[in-house]
């Protein structure tokens, strides 16, 4: 690897070895949940792409950007406003950069133009890469002898945010309306900055640097490490699936014979969260060697899957849901479950991989994966708008059999170096 490269890595602050600010047990706890409130921001929309497309006008084959770019924008934000932390003042960086965001809610909430709630979402998006401000900032204030912990602890908050985003939001819309929801996550992301003003110590970088040195690294490490091409790669196919699914599942369930209304769909998004439950499993797997099998067990789930959400929303294999509407239901739920459980066990597998890499670039390694697979994400969301525009709800399924298969051959094909980690 370039040691030019590593350099930011080592940036780590002058007053952290004497410090009197500690992690404790209620402040790790508040990391997480400030981690998951602010994931929401990128979720969130997925299931409220129906509504937002009828209030802005949004023609059906752009309905799927409302999903879209707040996740490109997070991919942005990683590349470019993640580094800064290397560069600039953290606690000064995080609380604007939080700032900024609960702006761009704001103005998401209240704007009647296409244009200017598309580029909010976006930027908003790009703001909430604070999340990887703060996990690093969170490391610092533990031991070092927890430090993998408290990182670990934090991250939990993210799953649980990614899981809750989509009914929490559900439940909002079909309250109050869906403005609401961007008007209260504004409101919430404004508080935290506040508290974690207050909380968070001055943390500087020791080391000086520049910024193109920073970006220059990160372009290097994408270019140059197999296990973080591979890892980021098929965790972005599956979560253009994952993607692709929870961004139209919403315009189906609305359509007959479900009628759901955005409280309907709010228990559906719950009932298909219990994928989640894998997450452990599949981390104690790959401690096992068990990572490939797993994996490829994981992306055959995820293909299994898409065949009944396909027999119970399009009507595959001559199945009827309007003959059989609970049946359908379940079949739907229990698709969505399988979903969120591979794409768990790929992200999961993957990270764990990426932190069995260089320790001293562990922070940009995580940050670039991260990226990668929020584009593949992005992408997943816009693609199936487009999809469900041109052949319904057929379209949506072919579009996550096409990720899915790619990510699934990926890992059938690159036998060897996948048994590295």
């Amino acid at each position: 690897m370039n040691p030019s490269a590593e350099s930011p890595a080592r940036a780590i602050t002058a007053q952290e070895a004497d410090s009197p600010h500690r992690l404790t047990g209620p402040l790790t706890v508040f990391f997480a949940t400030a981690v998951g409130v602010i994931v929401m921001n990128l979720f969130a929309a997925q299931t409220l792409t129906g509504a937002i497309s009828r209030s802005l006008h949004l023609a059906p084959e752009f309905a799927g950007l409302a999903a879209m770019l707040p996740q490109l924008g997070y991919a942005v934000g990683l590349v470019l406003l993640v580094p800064l932390c290397d560069l600039l003042e953290n606690r000064r960086l995080i609380v604007r950069t939080l700032t900024c965001g609960a702006a761009f809610l704001a103005i998401a909430m209240l704007t009647d133009s296409r244009v200017v709630f598309l580029v909010a979402v976006f930027l908003a998006g790009a703001a909430s890469s604070v999340i990887q401000m703060l996990v690093p900032m969170a490391a610092s204030m533990a031991p070092e002898s927890h430090r993998g912990r408290a990182v670990g602890n934090v991250m939990s908050g993210l799953m649980l945010g990614i899981l809750l985003s989509r009914p929490a939001a559900s439940i909002i819309a079909g309250s109050i309306g869906w403005r609401a929801f961007y008007g209260l996550a504004a409101v919430i992301n404004a508080l935290l900055a506040v508290v974690l003003y207050m909380k968070l110590p001055a943390r500087v970088p020791a080391i000086p640097t520049r910024y193109p040195a920073l970006l220059y690294s990160l372009w290097t490490l994408m270019r140059t490490e197999p296990v973080l091409q591979r890892n980021a790669v098929s965790a972005a196919l599956v979560m253009g699936a994952f993607s692709a699914f929870w961004t139209a599942i919403g315009l189906r369930l609305v359509q007959p014979p479900f009628s759901f209304d955005m409280n309907g769909v709010a228990l559906f998004a719950f009932a298909g969260a219990a994928g989640a439950i894998v997450t452990p499993l599949a981390g104690r797997a790959g401690d096992r060697g068990w990572g490939r099998r797993t994996l490829l067990a994981g992306h055959l789930t995820m293909l299994l899957a898409l065949v009944a959400i396909g027999m119970a929303g399009a009507g595959w294999g001559g199945f009827s849901a309007g003959a059989h509407p609970v049946l359908a239901v379940a079949m739907l739920v229990a698709g969505a479950a399988a979903l969120d459980a591979g794409v768990v066990t790929d992200q999961t597998l993957g990270r764990r991989a990426i932190n069995l890499m260089d320790p001293a670039a562990r922070g940009r390694l995580n940050g670039l994966f991260v990226g990668v697979f929020f584009v593949g994400g992005a992408l997943g969301a816009a693609l199936s708008g487009a999809a469900w525009a041109m052949a319904g709800w057929t379209g949506v399924c072919v579009v996550g059999f096409v990720f899915t298969g790619l990510a699934f051959v990926l890992r059938l094909t690159r036998r060897g170096q996948l048994n590295q980690h």
